[in-house]
């Protein structure tokens, strides 16, 4: 039996982890047990943003000691996504995910959250944006559905990856062998990766079927898509790393995850409802009875491609001087917000085929 603890701590930039330190020196958190932490950094979460890469190596050098081991072994071990961008009212938050396992505790007569990681081998640059990254994601999505106990797809609820993007080192690096990477230009190739490690998880969850995937339908072909996966590429990684998170009878936590998905950047309808139909929240009691027992909530964000909201045009893909992404996820967290009463929860910009266009997945990480 598997008992997976779940806390968000706040810090004061991204490579502030007092409350990570006072959480391990009390003895709430045990360092063994940490498999996976998810982070929001303050960064541009464009192709420039290092407080990504900055937080990852803070979290190497405090767990390294504890563990007996390198930060590259660190890096290794727990499964490090951080997703660059905390505009609007969105709050810098890690969120630190333990498991340990208890082989005397018996089953429980319902499913708790469980919690499994993945790593995908590096990607050659050419490779990126390709149906080799599906296919190579695919493969780590159903090893970390395995590593969370998680036997039916339908037990799955939210799939963060973290993939790689195409530098101007890369690219040079492909062509000088005479390989053609999908794009020249960085900042596409994020949107590319993030797509191609989305169709990954809808691959491995049996979302879609296998012969509609071509190279050329990645980032274009929006009908295919997954309801519960969330991408996010940086420039601080060659590989892809999942975090999967499901409910399983084979887990005692005292938490419980449920997910939908958005269907635009304004869709307060489908958060309501999770949390009211399917989790047993009593909506009529308020934002700060709602907030006591969540935990934390994950959501993709995009501008939709269309350019309009419910018919009315939007300019965030109009804009020269702010990224579309930026946009996007400020409106969408400040919705959450609305909702949730917390700012200290995890938007992530960019939702191809993530979702509907327009829209993106979302899950709600709950105390019982």
């Amino acid at each position: 039996m598997q008992n997976v603890g779940v806390y968000k701590i706040l810090c004061g930039g991204p490579g502030d982890l007092t409350e990570a330190r006072s959480l391990i020196e009390s003895g709430r958190i045990d360092p063994a047990h940490i498999v996976a932490v998810l982070g929001k950094t303050e960064g541009n979460g464009c192709v420039n943003d290092f407080t990504r890469e900055y937080a990852t190596h803070a979290w190497c050098s405090l767990l390294a000691p504890y563990l007996g081991a390198s930060a590259e072994q660190v890096a290794q071990r727990i499964a490090f996504v951080m997703s660059g961008g905390t505009e609007g009212v969105l709050s810098p938050n890690f969120t630190i995910f333990t498991r340990s396992q208890l082989s005397s505790q018996p089953a429980l007569n319902q499913k708790r959250l469980a919690l499994g990681i993945g790593f995908t081998r590096n990607f050659l640059p050419e490779e990126i944006g390709t149906t080799v990254q599906i296919e190579e994601t695919a493969r780590a999505v159903q090893a970390a559905m395995a590593d969370a106990g998680i036997v039916d797809v339908a037990d799955v609820h939210f799939v963060q990856i973290k993939c790689p993007l195409l530098t101007s080192a890369k690219i040079t690096d492909a062509l000088a062998r005479g390989m053609s990477p999908v794009t020249h230009d960085s900042y596409e190739s994020m949107g590319i990766s993030r797509a191609a490690s989305a169709l990954g998880v809808a691959l491995a969850l049996n979302e879609v079927d296998a012969v509609a995937l071509t190279n050329d339908m990645i980032g274009r072909d929006w009908a295919h898509y997954s309801s519960v996966a969330s991408t996010s590429a940086g420039i601080e990684l060659d590989s892809n790393v999942i975090i999967l998170m499901g409910m399983s009878n084979s887990a005692i936590s005292p938490y419980v995850i449920d997910h939908g998905v958005m269907v635009d950047a304004i869709d307060t309808d489908n958060i309501r409802a999770c949390l009211s139909g399917r989790m047993g929240f009593d909506m009529e009691s308020g934002r700060e009875a709602i907030s006591e027992r969540v935990v934390n909530i994950f959501a993709k964000a995009e501008a939709a491609p269309d350019g309009k909201i419910r018919g009315v045009r939007h300019t965030m893909l109009n804009d020269s001087d702010i990224n579309s992404t930026r946009h996007a996820r400020a409106a969408v967290s400040a919705v959450l917000a609305s909702v949730t009463g917390q700012t200290a929860i995890y938007v992530s910009g960019g939702a191809e085929h993530q979702g509907p266009p327009g829209g993106g997945p979302f899950a709600i990480i709950a105390r019982i």
